[in-house]
Order: C-alpha cells, then sequence, then structure tokens
C-alpha cells in the first residue's frame, strides 16, 4: 500500500497516477485498433471519451451516494446538526458524494455516449464496439491505483496485502487482505485480449459491448464475495455492485439476442471492412468518414472543408492491381 509517492518535495496520489496511466495507454490503444479503418469519424472519436468522462464522474458519484442512504437517513433525523452550520451540510454532502462506484462510471459514460451519439446522429453499436476493449483496460489500472491506495480490498486472510486500519478511537492495527483489486486487474486484462481478438471477427455492431457486459459481470459478481469494504450497500444478502451485474448480464444478453435470434428492424449489420468508407458516406483525412448529417453541418460551418467520394473502396482496388 503506497498512496503517494514524493516528486520533488511534493505529494503525487498514486491512484490518481494510475489513473493517468490508464487514460494515456488506452488512448495508443484507440489509436493502434483504428488507424488502418475508415468507417469511423475521428471528431466522434475525440469528443465520445471526453462526453463520457462527465457522465461517468456524475454516475460514480451518484450511485455511490445512493448506497449511503443512511447518511441521508441520520442528517434528516438530525436535521439541526447536519444542517446547522454550511461546514456541517459539506461534511454530509462529502460524506454522501465522496466516493465512488464502477459500476455508476460505467453506465453513466455509456448514457452519456448514447445521447452524444443520438444528438450527433453517430452510430452508438459502431463506436461502442471501438471503445470496449479500453474499458477493461481502463478499469485495470484504476484497480492497480485501489491497490496502491489501500482501498477496494479483499476479506482478511493469512496472505495477500497489508492493510492499515485506523479505528475510530485513532488505534490502529495492520492485516493481511486477500488482493481482490490485483485479480480483478488481472482478470480485466484478459478481457480485454478476448474483445481485440473477437474485434477482428465478423460481429454484428454492438456486440463487443454486450459481451463486455456478460463476462465483466460474472467477474464482478464473482468477486465481491470475497470484497471486504461493507460500506457500499447490501440487500437481501448481496451488494449493491451484485445486484447491478444481474442487471448487467441480463443487459448483454438480451443485447445479443437483439442482434443474432430476435427479429428486429435493425439488424445492425457487420462492420464495415477496414480500410472502407460507409455507403453513402464522404471521407476527408483529418476528420475520417462523414456521414451526410456532417456533410451539410460541415459544409456550412466551413466552406472550404473538401470531402472525397470514393469510387470504389481500397479493397477493390487493391483487387484490381492485383
Amino acid at each position: 500500500m503506497m498512496p503517494y509517492i514524493y516528486l520533488f518535495g511534493k505529494p503525487l496520489p498514486m491512484y490518481g497516477l494510475s489513473v493517468l496511466a490508464g487514460i494515456i495507454i488506452s488512448g495508443i490503444l484507440v489509436y493502434t485498433t483504428t488507424k488502418k479503418r475508415r468507417d469511423y469519424s475521428k471528431i466522434y472519436l475525440i469528443n465520445i471519451p471526453l462526453i463520457s468522462t462527465v457522465g461517468a464522474f456524475l454516475g460514480a458519484h451518484i450511485v455511490y451516494a445512493i448506497t449511503r442512504a443512511d447518511v441521508l437517513k441520520y442528517a434528516f433525523e438530525h436535521s439541526e446538526e447536519a444542517f446547522g452550520s454550511f461546514g456541517a451540510f459539506i461534511n454530509v454532502f462529502s460524506e454522501m458524494f465522496g466516493g465512488m462506484v464502477f459500476y455508476g462510471g460505467l453506465l453513466g459514460a455509456i448514457l452519456a455516449a448514447c445521447l452524444y451519439c443520438k444528438a450527433a446522429h453517430a452510430d452508438f453499436p459502431l463506436y461502442a464496439d471501438i471503445f470496449a476493449p479500453e474499458i477493461p483496460l481502463f478499469h485495470a489500472f484504476g484497480r492497480i491505483g485501489c491497490t496502491f491506495a489501500g482501498c477496494c480490498y479483499g476479506l482478511e486472510a493469512s496472505w495477500g496485502i497489508p492493510v492499515l486500519h485506523v479505528h475510530e478511537d485513532n488505534t490502529t492495527h495492520m492485516s493481511n487482505h486477500i488482493p481482490v483489486p490485483l485479480i480483478e486487474a488481472g482478470l480485466n486484462i484478459i478481457l480485454m485480449v478476448i474483445l481485440l481478438i473477437l474485434s477482428n471477427k465478423k460481429l454484428k455492431k454492438g456486440s463487443l459491448l454486450a459481451i463486455y457486459f456478460i463476462m465483466y459481470s460474472a467477474v464482478r459478481f464473482t468477486d465481491e464475495f470475497f470484497r471486504g469494504d461493507l460500506i457500499r450497500g447490501h440487500l437481501f444478502g448481496l451488494s449493491t455492485s451484485q445486484w447491478i451485474s444481474i442487471a448487467v448480464l441480463a443487459a448483454g444478453i438480451y443485447m445479443l439476442l437483439r442482434r443474432y435470434v430476435l427479429k428486429t428492424k435493425d439488424n445492425y449489420s457487420c462492420k464495415v471492412p477496414v480500410g472502407e468508407v460507409p455507403e453513402g458516406y464522404a471521407y476527408n483525412q483529418y476528420a475520417g468518414a462523414i456521414s451526410p448529417y456532417e456533410q451539410e453541418k460541415f459544409s456550412k460551418k466551413y466552406p472550404d472543408v473538401k470531402f472525397t467520394f470514393p469510387e470504389k473502396t481500397d479493397t477493390e482496388s487493391s483487387e484490381n492491381k492485383e
């Protein structure tokens, strides 16, 4: 457990550094997996993560606040004490919203991305698949940060990671705990590899996100039995995250059924082959694939922007040369 490192005498939080490393490496992975593709808008590839970050931040804190309903109940039962001064109110607010829940961040990010894609007339399933492998990769770095910070630890055991406990009377004791964050980080890396392999298969758009939902919900439901931090709330013997895992698992199964079994109006089609521009789209080397909706918008805002309307795809051209 090492919450901080010191650089030139200044403390730097290891959790924050781990998250920063996850953002950078996830960005590199997005670049390497999309640099040969021509079926996406580069503008959306930038905007979606930015919008999702806001959604993740809000969602993570809101779900955490839901798990701390006991604090709100206490505050209303002792309103004079809890809301008697601005400082007391800030203490209650910090106690309720001071933590984060991964599932809240995940669902908040996906909701924000979905709303943005709807408003921008973007193909959400396409971008969901592009970013799906980066979700467990980024999460793995977050769990490494948890290990450094000493949070999200597992149950006490004769082996594992030492965790310092501070009691209400300011006494402390050290005990070993199952390294659940490190175990989950390793499993997330495995999930990322599986999703990367599947991304090269001919799957219908949105399938990778559905598969991630199914795999991660199974991982999370299981490792919750070995978590030792009970602050996140329980209901009928299951933790908050386990109940969310059940819902996420059901959502993932339904998404796959809708794409491969159920007869729906939207067949989600398969992704466009590498090197090809979707039918009806234009292409700009800086902006990427431009939908008809974007073409009109760009033409009004940037009259000098030039679009390419390829008569033949790159694949067809290479075949003709051969």
